[in-house]
């Protein structure tokens, strides 16, 4: 009886840390920007501590030289967040240049919503997303 009911005992401890670890998954975003052109999109994920934004996606147009061109692309690093601030700029290559990638992603996370800005621009290229206003939700 006894090691039965620390069967039980430890069952239940071990369904109760792999609720937690579940509800600790990482929460994949997506929504739209509402001052782009039409269908302008945006996707991250939240790391699962919710420190990280990864992956973050710009799926729209922006202006080269005086041409629209459509683009998928994103920063490679991840952005930090604190306090469920979103707040980072990142320069691709890291010591920049004239034709560095820059992107700026700013906003905030309230449980499943997401809001906030996006500029991505390569100077010397003229090539500019102007900045963005996004939203995005998870489920």
């Amino acid at each position: 009886m006894k090691k039965l009911l620390l069967t039980l005992q430890i069952t239940a401890f071990v369904l109760l840390i792999s609720t937690g670890v579940c509800a600790q998954a990482k929460k994949k975003f997506s929504g739209v920007v509402s001052n782009g052109m039409k269908g302008d999109k945006v996707s991250f994920v939240l790391s699962a501590d919710g420190k990280w934004v990864e992956e973050f996606t710009f799926n729209g147009y922006w202006r080269c030289d005086g041409s629209l061109e459509q683009i998928t692309i994103g920063p490679e690093k991840r952005i930090p967040v604190k306090n469920g601030k979103i707040s980072g700029t990142v320069v691709d290559p890291e010591n920049g240049g004239t034709t560095a990638w820059r992107f700026d992603v700013q906003g905030s996370i309230a449980g499943k919503k997401a809001s906030g800005t996006f500029r991505m621009n390569i100077n010397a290229l003229k090539c500019d997303t102007y900045l963005l206003k996004w939203s995005a939700t998870t489920k």
